[in-house]
């Protein structure tokens, strides 16, 4: 599948870093390195803009590792590009550590992954399909 993209940023396109990856690593484009305080949220802007076909949506979600070794995440992960979108691809980061992080020009903050969805119609009725689970909610189909 080819996207149309505008990089506006002085990084490379995103690439994926094996023939396996789902995902590629989008990289902050900032004039001046930002620090994020714990707790605290902002958007950080990638530089790029695409242009996707209906039927396809960009996913933005956490970097594991930034994760994992720093306590950073996407605040609202995943994030959804819906294809009729043209803006700047932004970055919801926040920083769920006890320490400031600072968020360099380039540096890896998150991933996209690229995916189809379909669309849902509605349709009203009085009763569901009986199953095993029934009303059952979190936590319920764990082994007892």
């Amino acid at each position: 599948m080819q996207i149309k993209i505008i990089n506006k940023s002085t990084h490379d396109l995103p690439n994926y870093e094996t023939l396996a990856s789902a995902g590629m690593d989008l990289r902050a484009n900032l004039s001046e390195s930002r620090v994020l305080k714990p707790l605290e949220r902002t958007v950080v802007g990638t530089g790029l803009f695409i242009e996707l076909p209906v039927g396809i949506e960009a996913q933005v979600r956490p970097r594991s590792g930034l994760a994992a070794k720093k306590g950073i995440t996407v605040l609202n992960a995943p994030g959804t590009i819906d294809a009729d979108y043209r803006g700047e691809i932004g970055v919801i980061l926040v920083n769920l550590s006890h320490e400031n992080f600072t968020i360099q020009n380039g540096e890896r903050i998150a991933q996209i992954v690229i995916a189809k969805h379909e669309r849902a119609e509605w349709q009203q009725v009085e009763e569901l399909t009986e199953t095993d689970r029934g009303e059952g909610g979190f936590g319920s189909t764990g082994v007892k």
